[in-house]
């Protein structure tokens, strides 16, 4: 990170414990959000953009407590010693205590780097105001906007200390209300959930003069017309102040025999909104006596589950700060379309003849879409088959599906309930698709289909019914699709489309284990799969001919795999890795891994795609995956990757790998005390942003 929150707790307590040298999983993953908010605090990055890298990093923090913090409390809770953290180097509390360090430490930055970009966007005549700020003119606005949008929205809930009080979600902001009559010391207590939605946002753009912009938050707003609000309660004051409340995000599924998996998913998710809270986070200024109540209400138990902070919180908000000028926005792409596909002809002929590679967001997701299309009305396409894992909201995905199958064709979806924050949604999506006449399948209640399928069978002549395959780093999700890193690959080759459809009869009838020709499949073979061209690289090099392994996943943490790449940097393998997030091994070590560099590209768009390129004795061989090198991945999870056999899909894969080794903007590289630091540019070399590199090349390639 450069020493951003200080390289002392990596150094000494972090580095020299961890005899294994395995990196800790949590501390590796706070670094790689420091690398986002890195971008928050690069004067280089549009001052808008860099308002929504602080709204990602708060909500990247925020699932960080509800998932992994969350965890290590339960863990802290245990009588059981013995407790493998997979580096097994220090006790859940000792971490927590490191954890809370980093996070205390980001989050001082945080604020630091919001009041920065705050004070600068002033000189763009762009002013974040509050309550006591506005002119009379805008105080109008505002009570007319209180009055038609915000109040209708307002349930205020009265906390008394001797009642229970009614359970408030997570992922929600909060005012903490308190009245008080002089005197008589009666003290009421109030709580308000901001109505935060599309149509009525956090961010509210005030009418302004002299060509100057005001934005004040929803917050202050409420706050101005408490009065408003609580008029029939005698008080000399009132306050308010914000906080949010973070809860355990694990999903507890009930083992009751006699309940569908579906059911129990959906008492999971009820359960979960309601599961205890890990962690308050509140306005500095807020009463003490209201906090004490707070404290109490929630059952927090240590100070360090509590956050003293600034005057608003919930600040995820920030992704959806206001476009208000475009040279504040990154440069916005138009998606190209594949130099092999023209809009409003044939996409399975096209696949019929060539494999087709799309990388987006550089690609446009429409081609996936009109393929979707095209199936759902050809009438000799008889059946589609599909994995979903995450779709966007009102997705045109579904839309397709749903289509096809009122036009006859036999649509089979396999949908994960299991996905993380999504579940809700993706029974949703389930209802939605049997009511049109898709068959629906789940996953097992251990096993997550994280894989992306798109299987279409077309009867053509005579002979068997020939398949046209889709595999993909990245869910079948537009919006994401343009935000995302990812890679989708069209083929027709037979002998892939057979391995997709063992994988599908796996999903749909026997669960039966089967053998793959050409895939990697985990949670069976691809471990294996992947060590095999290690080995294989590791016999070249001891062989003393030339061995590589180049790789790009978004997370490094399984431990085997660390030891399988150690093992073959110590043969001298050359290998270089592209993690994004967390990466548990250590790089540049001596006699261990001095032949493994690590990097770390942040940028505009989340590099999210998976890529293996190894030498294979002269005779390079490639993939893309949907898995990242992680336990859940390898051992607990359907994950698909696929050899690209196309000579020039290859290249261009091998062409990306190199274009984003070679970025000296937004890359960093792991070194060997655990931190990372940005890739170092010489005075000669030119300044290479991979993103914007990458772009250029697809708009030249012409194949």
């Amino acid at each position: 990170m450069g020493g951003q929150c200080g390289g002392d707790i990596f150094t000494s307590t972090y580095y020299n414990i961890n005899m294994k040298h395995i990196n800790n999983r949590e501390l590796s993953w706070l670094l790689f959000n420091e690398r986002v908010l890195q971008e928050a605090q690069d004067e280089n990055v549009p001052l808008i953009q860099r308002l929504r890298f602080l709204g990602i990093f708060s909500n990247n923090q925020d699932e960080f407590f509800k998932v992994r913090v969350a965890n290590l409390i339960r863990l802290a809770g245990l009588k059981s010693k013995k407790i493998d953290l997979k580096t097994d180097r220090f006790s859940p509390k000792e971490l927590l205590s490191l954890i809370y360090k980093r996070i205390d430490c980001a989050q001082n930055s945080f604020l630091n780097t919001y009041d920065e970009i705050i004070e600068k966007l002033q000189n763009y005549n762009i002013h974040i105001v509050n309550e006591e700020q506005i002119t009379e003119e805008q105080k109008d606005f505002c009570r007319d906007y209180f009055i038609s949008t915000i109040r209708v929205r307002l349930v205020p809930l009265m906390i008394r200390k001797s009642a229970e009080m009614p359970f408030l979600p997570d992922g929600k902001s909060y005012l903490a209300v308190k009245m008080l009559k002089e005197g008589k010391m009666n003290v009421r207590y109030s709580i308000i959930q901001l109505p935060v939605s599309a149509s009525c946002p956090r961010f509210v753009v005030l009418p302004s003069k002299n060509d100057s912009t005001d934005i004040i938050f929803l917050d202050d707003i409420i706050r101005m017309f408490l009065d408003d609000m609580f008029f029939m309660f005698n008080y000399d004051t009132i306050s308010a102040h914000s906080f949010k409340i973070m809860r355990d995000g694990e999903l507890n599924l009930d083992d009751d025999v006699f309940k569908g998996f579906v059911e129990k998913i959906e008492q999971g998710i009820n359960d979960r909104t309601r599961s205890r809270a890990i962690r308050l986070a509140y306005d500095k200024n807020l009463p003490h006596d209201f906090l004490k109540l707070l404290i109490n209400k929630f059952e927090l138990n240590s100070s360090i589950e509590l956050e003293a902070g600034g005057k608003y919180h919930m600040l995820r908000d920030l992704m959806k700060f206001p476009k208000l000028s475009p040279k504040l926005e990154n440069h916005t792409i138009n998606p190209l379309f594949h130099k092999a596909i023209n809009p409003c002809e044939s996409i399975l002929k096209v696949i019929k003849k060539q494999d087709i590679l799309l990388a987006y967001p550089y690609h446009t997701f429409k081609h996936l879409l009109d393929f979707l299309r095209e199936a759902a009305m050809d009438p000799r396409v008889e059946s589609i088959f599909i994995t979903l894992y995450r779709t966007a909201e009102h997705s045109k995905v579904i839309n397709a599906l749903q289509n096809a199958a009122k036009n006859g064709k036999n649509v089979v979806v396999v949908i994960e309930l299991k996905a993380r924050f999504d579940e809700e949604n993706n029974i949703d999506t389930t209802t939605e698709l049997q009511e049109a006449g898709v068959k629906v399948i789940h996953s097992t209640e251990t096993l997550k289909v994280h894989s992306k399928l798109l299987l279409v069978e077309r009867r053509e002549g005579k002979s068997e019914n020939k398949g046209y395959l889709y595999v993909g780093t990245g869910n079948f999700n537009e919006k994401t699709a343009e935000i995302y890193s990812d890679f989708g690959l069209f083929t027709s080759d037979q002998e892939l489309v057979k391995d997709a459809r063992k994988i599908f009869d796996f999903l749909a009838n026997t669960h039966t284990r089967h053998g793959y020709k050409h895939f990697l499949v985990s949670p069976y073979y691809m471990r294996k799969q992947i060590e095999t061209m290690l080995d294989n690289e590791i016999r070249y090099a001891k062989a003393g001919k030339e061995a590589y392994f180049y790789a790009k996943f978004n997370s490094l943490t399984d431990e085997k795999m660390i030891m399988h790449l150690y093992k073959a940097s110590k043969a001298g393998v050359k290998i270089r890795l592209m993690i994004r997030g967390a990466c548990c091994l250590q790089s540049q070590i001596k006699d261990l891994s001095e032949n493994i560099e690590v990097r770390s590209i942040v940028d505009k768009y989340l590099e999210h795609a998976r890529m293996i390129i190894c030498c294979n004795h002269n005779k390079p061989k490639s993939y893309i995956l949907s898995a990242d090198l992680m336990t859940r991945n390898l051992d607990r999870r359907i994950e698909v990757g696929v050899p690209i056999f196309d000579k020039k899909i290859h290249n261009t894969l091998s062409d990306i790998f190199e274009i984003q080794w070679k970025d000296n903007v937004k890359s960093r590289t792991l070194i060997n005390t655990g931190e990372y630091i940005y890739v170092e540019n010489a005075e000669s070399e030119p300044p290479v942003q991979s993103q914007n590199v990458l772009y250029e090349y697809f708009k030249l390639k012409n194949d």
